[in-house]
């Protein structure tokens, strides 16, 4: 099912799945791979990221085992979380059949404030001390942007995104042209980058372009076109000590085939050991996406 099948099926009832990954995939966007690759947009800001929002998987181990966990409905959640274990395992741990989710009603009114700060490190944190209730805080570098989302009922839309533009110093506009998007173009170099809340402007340097959720720290960069293996390399390198400093990672999420030969894809990850032996326990033989996790998993 894509998810802009169960989206349509979803609004037609009135609610909706808070799952919206980075456009890019456009319409084959499915709803299995955004979990099998965690992938999250703009909403994760307020309805979390798709691990939280998985309440009951069913899944096909590599013997041919089904086995289930959680339910579908929050309070009927028990057992073993399978759910958190296989969000963001890219198909490594083996297949997954069928889930049930948290949904959420569709907001009756909804506006997006924009502006161009001079500091985006103090817009950031005056926004999270501000009672506006954001649902995605984004931005986009090196315009300078940032756009802030607020849902709810009319009245208290309107009252929010108020104090939004005046403390910004924005005003309320449209959905921004760039809202959700990946920054890159197809063939570039694109990594997904993230960081403590405080440290994101941190990664808002150098050569890049950069764009998504600064309200959770969770951001995708694109180095510059016709950018060669050896001055990737070099940049990645840079970009992973800074995230790594950060409070973060930086995963390289797409590049030509002439980067990825030469380039690890995932960087430093912590617990790889303890990945190595869950890979072991649900697919000892490596018959579900083999080498396709960080460290060769």
């Amino acid at each position: 099912v894509t998810l802009r099948e169960l989206d349509e099926t979803l609004a037609a009832a009135g609610q909706m799945l808070a799952l919206d990954p980075p456009l890019g995939a456009g319409d084959a966007a499915t709803v299995g791979g955004a979990i099998a690759a965690a992938d999250s947009g703009p909403l994760r800001h307020r309805y979390g990221a798709p691990r939280d929002l998985v309440i009951g998987m069913t899944v096909r181990l590599a013997d041919g085992t089904i086995a289930s966990s959680g339910g579908k409905v929050v309070k009927n959640v028990a057992g073993y979380d399978l759910g958190k274990l296989f969000t963001g395992s890219y198909g490594t741990l083996g297949l997954i059949t069928e889930l049930a989710f948290r949904l959420h009603p569709l907001a009756p009114a909804s506006a997006y404030v924009t502006a161009r700060p001079g500091d985006i490190g103090a817009a950031l944190a005056a926004v999270r001390q501000a009672q506006v209730v954001p649902s995605a805080v984004e931005v986009d570098w090196p315009a300078g942007e940032l756009a802030v989302l607020v849902e709810g009922t009319a009245k208290g839309v309107a009252a929010r995104a108020g104090t939004l533009a005046k403390l910004l110093g924005g005003q309320e506009s449209q959905r921004p042209a760039w809202w959700g998007a990946y920054p890159w173009e197809p063939g570039g170099i694109g990594l997904k980058l993230t960081a403590a809340l405080s440290r994101v402007p941190a990664l808002l340097t150098g050569p890049l372009r950069v764009r998504g959720s600064a309200g959770t720290g969770v951001l995708y960069a694109a180095l510059p076109p016709g950018t060669g293996p050896d001055e990737a390399g070099r940049i990645v390198g840079d970009l992973r000590e800074t995230a790594r400093d950060a409070g973060g990672h930086a995963v390289m999420l797409t590049a030509p085939s002439e980067v990825r030969d030469r380039i690890d894809l995932w960087g430093p990850v912590d617990g790889l050991a303890l990945m190595w032996r869950v890979k072991q326990q649900f697919d000892p033989d490596g018959v579900f996406a083999a080498g396709r996790f960080a460290g060769g998993i």
